[in-house]
């Protein structure tokens, strides 16, 4: 919630207040002015979804986990400006939705790639804008390559969002051909994937190593992404169960 909004809440009440004295008011209360974060956007049915994902895995094992094959896309530019939107909040409450800005996710990335317990797999640059066929390209060249290089086992379970390229028929019919089970994944969902944790161990990494040209930066991102260790990809499957008790926390909504 913003001054402004109180500032004509309390108008349309009837009542007459500056912003400065909302913001003392809320000072005195234990609030402060605080950047919103940025989220997907979360309707009702995906608010449902989370849940219910949530419910479903909570009691399952480290070793349940462990037979995930983790993946997501990303762009692979390091920087870019995003708009800001400061907000009043108590200090624990950075994800309570009112304190949020929800963003909608468009298109995919450059780059895709994916991890399991054991370590990373293989990171692979998309060229252009990825269609389809593309990702079922992709995933013919190097997903199988990957869950032997993690040496999966049997009775793996592969990760991948709601992206349309990853749900068209045609994606599908290629999974169960090559005998893939696909876990159930509820949409608008990044922060029930760790990877992101990943995402942003890799970024860190490369940017401290100043990339100069796009060449460089594949280059820096394959090998910084094989340099992860193994530990840090199996701490964040044992922490796992955090998240899902987050998302019931907080409802359903972002964490």
């Amino acid at each position: 919630t913003t001054r402004e909004e109180l500032v004509n809440d309390l108008k349309l009440a009837g009542t007459t207040v500056t912003k400065k004295t909302i913001g003392n008011t809320l000072h005195r209360n234990g609030l402060k002015s605080c950047r919103a974060r940025k989220v997907p956007l979360l309707k009702k049915a995906h608010v449902q979804a989370r849940l219910k994902f949530a419910n479903e895995h909570l009691n399952d094992s480290v070793s349940d986990w462990e037979k995930v094959l983790w993946s997501d896309e990303t762009k692979i530019e390091l920087f870019a400006i995003n708009s800001t939107r400061c907000v009043w909040r108590k200090k624990n409450a950075a994800y309570d939705p009112q304190n949020t800005v929800p963003t909608v996710k468009h298109g995919g990335g450059n780059i895709l790639l994916c991890f399991s317990a054991k370590g990373t797999g293989q990171l692979i640059r998309i060229n252009g804008k990825m269609d389809g066929a593309m990702y079922r390209e992709i995933l013919n060249d190097n997903l199988l390559p990957s869950a032997r290089k993690l040496k999966m086992g049997r009775g793996w379970v592969f990760q991948h969002d709601n992206d349309p390229k990853h749900t068209a028929k045609a994606t599908k019919e290629w999974l169960k051909k090559k005998h893939i089970k696909v876990m159930e994944w509820p949409s608008q969902s990044p922060d029930l994937n760790p990877i992101e944790n990943l995402w942003r161990e890799l970024k860190l990494r490369v940017a401290q190593r100043q990339p100069r040209n796009l060449r460089d930066l594949e280059m820096i991102c394959k090998e910084e992404w094989t340099n992860i260790p193994p530990k840090m990809c199996a701490n964040l499957l044992i922490n796992y169960k955090k998240r899902l008790t987050s998302v019931l926390a907080n409802k359903g909504f972002s964490t």
